[in-house]
């Protein structure tokens, strides 16, 4: 997938400079950087949850090429987070340090490239990957459906729903580095484990190949609809939450166990329980991220106390208290 594109150039015969957003000053040279960057950018609104601090710095990339450009003159001196579409992700109330990387249309694009393989793009939603599947006969990512996120997260975190996870699909992924080199990393080197991988802190996944079989588009279809259907009877999709919260002991869903602690509906500030599915948490309009933050703790004290199970958070939790 060819992520470089042609870009207008100004009078002066140059390709347009990069937008600074709420600064005097970039913490890097931004000649010749044709994204938008933005100093203190408030993040609440690009996260489910709707809660959180800002970034130090938000970049949104032109392209590949920018972004190369972009963490290359950065020379890996800041921290760096990729940021999708902010499902599965606590931003905490002091904000995020360093640069938080966007990546926007650009980056959204799927491909068939034959032989069942599809290339896509590290900000392409699970959404538009299983379509494009179901659209091109290819069976094996139905599952896809069911992930509220874009391509980079679910590589990052082994992303899964419905009996599969990205693990299973994965050929490999390339990725841009913090100090801005760019590397492909086979689906064998990210060394997978129930939603965890090894791929390293700071590193943008810009896209990836995934392998499918042959399939009827219209049980693929079928097969959509029903994990559509699923989430939408036992999960709050029309609540401010962050998906699932807690990852699944071995042979335990973490949803009982939270239920058996008798924490469906618990609340802290604005944070709650969702009754409706109890591995999801909720903000009821005005939670605070250390709100949600304290209120899954609490749930994690609880279920220790009932059964002496110790839940570890699957919602990632990032930047400063």
């Amino acid at each position: 997938m060819n992520q470089a594109g042609d870009h207008a150039l100004n009078d002066n015969g140059r390709a347009p400079s990069c937008e600074v957003e709420g600064a005097l000053a970039a913490p890097v040279p931004t000649d010749g950087i044709r994204g938008k960057l933005t100093q203190n950018a408030p993040l609440a609104k690009l996260v489910w949850f709707k809660a959180g601090g800002a970034a130090d710095w938000l970049f949104e990339p032109a392209d590949k090429a920018d972004l190369i450009e972009f963490l290359d003159r950065l020379g890996g001196n800041l921290p760096v987070m990729a940021l999708g579409l902010g499902s599965n992700l606590i931003v905490r109330d002091g904000g995020v340090p360093g640069v938080v990387v966007r990546l926007g249309k650009p980056f959204s694009r799927v491909e068939d490239h034959g032989d069942h393989v599809l290339v896509c793009g590290g900000g392409a939603s699970g959404i538009l990957v299983s379509s494009t599947a179901r659209d091109a006969g290819i069976a094996g990512l139905e599952f896809l459906r069911g992930i509220p996120g874009t391509v980079g997260g679910f590589v990052r975190m082994n992303g899964g729903a419905y009996g599969r996870e990205v693990a299973d699909a994965l050929i490999d992924c390339d990725v841009i580095m913090p100090d801005g080199q760019c590397h492909t990393l086979p689906a064998a080197d990210l060394a997978y484990t129930y939603r965890h991988s090894s791929l390293p802190e700071g590193a943008v996944v810009i896209s990836a190949r995934f392998q499918g079989s042959a399939g009827d588009p219209a049980e693929i279809g079928a097969e959509m609809d029903r994990i559509a259907e699923a989430r939408e009877n036992s999960q709050p999709l029309r609540s401010k939450t962050g998906g699932s919260t807690f990852k699944n002991p071995d042979g335990q869903k973490a949803w009982q166990l939270v239920d058996d602690a008798g924490c469906r509906g618990l609340t802290m500030g604005g944070a709650q329980v969702s009754e409706k599915h109890t591995n999801f948490m909720i903000n009821t309009g005005d939670a605070t991220s250390a709100d949600i933050e304290g209120l899954g703790e609490e749930v994690r004290r609880r279920v220790y106390a009932q059964s002496r199970v110790e839940l570890e958070w699957e919602i990632q939790r990032v930047g400063r208290p």
